[in-house]
Formats: structure tokens, C-alpha cells, sequence
């Protein structure tokens, strides 16, 4: 099987800890070529998808550089059996333009993992209010007045961007806040751009639980990542240290929730954010904790990842 991963470049990662490399060793140790690219090297020719990309020959997590490479090559997308979609947000307008060529080589007949047109549809921030049953009081708005209202409504808020990663511009607002006007009309611009406000929820510093689904069916351990000191966020990249725990009963349900409609959709590898009994977000482009839990959990997620592309193709 040829794999083709669509990802950051590759002297920019941190191999030890990245799930996408740990998906790139797992394709690797079942015989699979495997070919990165990025997504400024995606192109659309006379109606064909093709991109210009390296292959990988080994990886050792050890050395430096972590990967070994093969040739170079320019080929149209359909040539590979599965591609990943790997690329980091943030969610903007080079990520669309990218998303439209794969589909183009989806069309072609190769298979895209997660579907462009749900990676598109599926906002990371925005997709939780369709399960409203599973999250707490939340708030989509351009309108700094009315995230005002939320706050004197829930007194404790989040508030964050819909399009960003790894705990950035993430802010927790209190009626006390001095702070309050300025934070609000940056972020929102002076009412032009949607953010997310949502109730503060204290379970936080138990952790924020990410679990991982593959086809809508969840790892048994979930990664609850706890913030350090005074820290509000609970983010890896902010600090948060990344402690393994079996699912609770409501951790379950919440998956039993989910599940089915991101195999509908063909989000067939997603992590689901939990912070007490409550879903904060849903990321689809490239959920992260492969890694984390493998090592405390003796598991193969990557594996069976691949295993599950393998089956299904």
C-alpha cells in the first residue's frame, strides 16, 4: 500500500511526541510506502490532483535528523492508496484550498483520511453544538456585547478562537476582569470575527481528558492533560502534563454520542476534548496523544489505525 502523509515539514516536528510520526512508523513496520508532502506542494493540472512529495525510507525517533528519505517524485494523487490529511491548523483559507484538491484526488479514487469535505465542515470549535446534550453552556458570537451578557449570565467563562490550536489566545474572564472590553474587541475585531465563549468548567484542573476514536470507537484510555500552577489551560503545548486514565461511564456515553456520526461523516481518526461531564471540542485535522498513551498504556494506536485503513481499503 502506498501512504501519503499531508503534514508540517519535517525538520519542524518533534518525532518523540508526534502522533503523526508514530503513524508514519506504524505504516513503515507493516511494509507500506510511505510519501510526505505538505500543502503548498499540492497542485490541481488539467483537472488532476497531484502533489510534489519525498518518501520516507525509515524512521528513528533517536537521531538526528528522525527520518531517513528516499526519492523525490511528482505525482498525481490518485497514485496513492490512502492519504492522510495531517496539517496542523490554523484552520485558514490555505487549508480549504487544500482540502478542495484532495478531494479532487478522493474523486480520483484514492482515500482520504478524514474526508476533506467533513474536515471542512466539521469546525473543531463549532462541530460540539451539534450534540448539544453533551456540552455545557456555550456561546458562538461576533458581538462583544452579547459574550458581555454571557459572562454576567455565567459569571466564570473561556473564551477562545475557532480557529486555533494548542491553548492560543485562549482567555478565562471573570466579571472582575479589567480587562474584560479590550480582550473581547481583539478577539472578536471590533465585532467582525465569531469566537467561542463557554461556561468555565473547575474539573479542569483534574485534567482535560483527550480521548481518541478510531471509526467513531474510542481508545480505552483517555489523556487527561492537567494544567500546572495558575495555569487556566490544560494544553500539552501550554504546560499541561499528560496523565493516562480509563474511561469513565460518562467518558463512554459521550463517545456512544459522537461515534456514529463521525463514521457518517468519514472522520474516521478524531479526538474528543472532556472536561468533566462535558465535551469542549472536537478536533478532526490532527488530533494528538498517540504517543502519550502508548507509552503509559503499552498500546499500538497508531497500529491500529493503519490496521483499520488496511481493512477497510
Amino acid at each position: 500500500m502506498k501512504v501519503g502523509f499531508v503534514m508540517d515539514p519535517l525538520n519542524q516536528i518533534k518525532a518523540y511526541k508526534d502522533s503523526t510520526v508514530a503513524m508514519i512508523e506504524a505504516a513503515l513496520k507493516r511494509g507500506f510506502q510511505v510519501f510526505a508532502m505538505q500543502t503548498n506542494e499540492l497542485f490541481i493540472e488539467q483537472a488532476k490532483a497531484f502533489s510534489s512529495m519525498q518518501e520516507i525510507l525509515s524512521v528513528d525517533i533517536k537521531s538526528s535528523p528522525w527520518y531517513q528519505l528516499g526519492s523525490s517524485s511528482t505525482q498525481e494523487l490518485a497514485s496513492l492508496d490512502v492519504i492522510l490529511m495531517r496539517k496542523d491548523p490554523p484552520f485558514d483559507m490555505d487549508y480549504i484550498y487544500a482540502t478542495y484538491i484532495l478531494e479532487l484526488a478522493e474523486r480520483a479514487g484514492a482515500r482520504v483520511i478524514n474526508k476533506p469535505q467533513s474536515l471542512r465542515d466539521a469546525n473543531e470549535k463549532c462541530f460540539i453544538t451539534q450534540f448539544p446534550e453533551c456540552i455545557a453552556d456555550t456561546l458562538v458570537s461576533a458581538d462583544p456585547i452579547r459574550i458581555k451578557q454571557f459572562l454576567e449570565q455565567q459569571q466564570d467563562i473561556i473564551v477562545k478562537p475557532l480557529d486555533g490550536m494548542g491553548g492560543a489566545s485562549i482567555f478565562r474572564l471573570t466579571e472582575a476582569d479589567h480587562n474584560i472590553n479590550v480582550i473581547l474587541e481583539t478577539m472578536t475585531q471590533f465585532g467582525r470575527r465569531h469566537i467561542m465563549a463557554q461556561r468555565y468548567l473547575p474539573e479542569v484542573k483534574l485534567g482535560d481528558k483527550r480521548i481518541l476514536l478510531i471509526n467513531g470507537e474510542p481508545v480505552p484510555f483517555a489523556l487527561a492533560r492537567i494544567p500546572q500552577g495558575k495555569e487556566t489551560r490544560a494544553n500539552m503545548a501550554a504546560g499541561g502534563k499528560p496523565k493516562a486514565q480509563p474511561l469513565s461511564d460518562r467518558d463512554k456515553w459521550l463517545c456512544e454520542q459522537v461515534g456514529p456520526v463521525l463514521k457518517q461523516k468519514g472522520l474516521y481518526f478524531v479526538g474528543i476534548d472532556v472536561i468533566g461531564d462535558y465535551i469542549t471540542e472536537i478536533n478532526v485535522t490532527s488530533p494528538t496523544g498517540i504517543k502519550e498513551l502508548n507509552e503509559q498504556c503499552n498500546l499500538d494506536i497508531a497500529g491500529d489505525l493503519i490496521d483499520f485503513i488496511d481493512r477497510k481499503l
